[in-house]
């Protein structure tokens, strides 16, 4: 740096000497620490913001005790889930000026173990875990704030903030029965899976009369939605319409009744779960299914964190999905 770049540089004593405060003062009200009055911040800041002072990073965290990052822990290497909550996050948390690291376990509790202690290490403020699945997961055993965002917690004393499956089939059913459809079959993903059997469950409930037979189970996938649609036509010829408890089971679908010259919806309407663009989009038609609001999941599971980390109490919550309608209901 030359001699003249460095006189260049604005210090806090700069900052200080001009707002008429002492060093301490002056670093108290721009890390908004300690017992101050509000004019006091005001003029500090206003000094700062005149000179064109930036705080050093390093300096903040050594003033504050906090290391302005957060981790956060996922299985879903895909990213499916874990990039829509992290955006989602990542746009509480920067605006609070905390940095984000991302760490992938691969479903390994090893890999997870690891990155606990590096985390830990690293002193972060906070940690955020998530994961592909809804089902609800271990805690994890640290001594700063932690927020579960879609994979809640099996403690209800930890703070999850996660979606209701169950209010997302209840409205896809509401959607089906609004349009007079009332033979309507139900297919699922794994049973074992929390999501699969809530959404099952509430749908059967919310059909009533209308649902044909129990619900199906089997695979998150497009193979299962078309297996699952001959199993159902040879146990109800008559079915105006199939709900799926995921996109990827009803693109499946669409596409065995397309083969069978069923026409979707005109036949056989068809509804999806997820909201997944890759799946729903490009399904022949256009799935109506339900969003999962995965990114504003995330920007409250960011908020609870920050609440967290500033001492608050903040409450666990179920998120409510909400409905996108596209032609494997209504038609184009």
């Amino acid at each position: 740096m030359s001699q003249d770049q460095a006189a260049s540089v604005v210090r806090i004593t700069d900052v200080a000497a001009l707002a008429g405060v002492s060093i301490g003062t002056a670093s108290k009200a721009l890390n908004d620490t300690g017992q101050l009055r509000d004019e006091t911040r005001a003029r500090v800041r206003e000094a700062a913001q005149k000179l064109g002072f930036v705080m050093d990073a390093r300096g903040r965290a050594l003033s504050s005790g906090r290391s302005y990052t957060v981790g956060m822990i996922t299985t879903d290497s895909f990213g499916r889930f874990t990039i829509p909550v992290m955006l989602g996050a990542e746009d509480v948390l920067s605006a609070g000026q905390l940095a984000v690291l991302m760490c992938d376990t691969r479903d390994d509790s090893v890999r997870e173990q690891h990155y606990i202690r590096s985390l830990t290490s690293r002193r972060v403020d906070g940690i955020i875990v998530t994961g592909r699945s809804s089902d609800p997961r271990p805690p994890i055993d640290v001594a700063i704030p932690v927020v579960y965002a879609f994979t809640p917690s099996t403690d209800p004393s930890d703070v999850s903030i996660s979606l209701d499956d169950a209010r997302g089939a209840e409205i896809l059913a509401d959607h089906l029965l609004s349009l007079g459809r009332s033979k309507v079959a139900y297919v699922s993903g794994p049973r074992r899976h929390a999501a699969a059997s809530s959404r099952a469950s509430a749908a059967a409930a919310h059909l009533g009369a209308a649902l044909e037979g129990d619900p199906l189970y089997g695979d998150w996938s497009e193979q299962w939605g078309r297996q699952s649609v001959d199993l159902l036509l040879r146990r109800s010829p008559d079915l105006d319409a199939i709900a799926c408890g995921s996109d990827q089971i009803a693109r499946g679908v669409c596409d065995r009744l397309r083969e069978l010259g069923k026409s979707v919806p005109g036949d056989i309407a068809v509804t999806g779960f997820d909201d997944w663009n890759v799946m729903a989009l490009a399904s022949r038609p256009p799935l109506t299914t339900v969003n999962l609001r995965l990114e504003e999941l995330g920007r409250l599971a960011g908020q609870a964190l920050l609440e967290l980390i500033a001492s608050g109490r903040p409450a666990s919550l179920a998120i409510e999905p909400t409905l996108v309608i596209r032609a494997s209901t209504i038609g184009s």
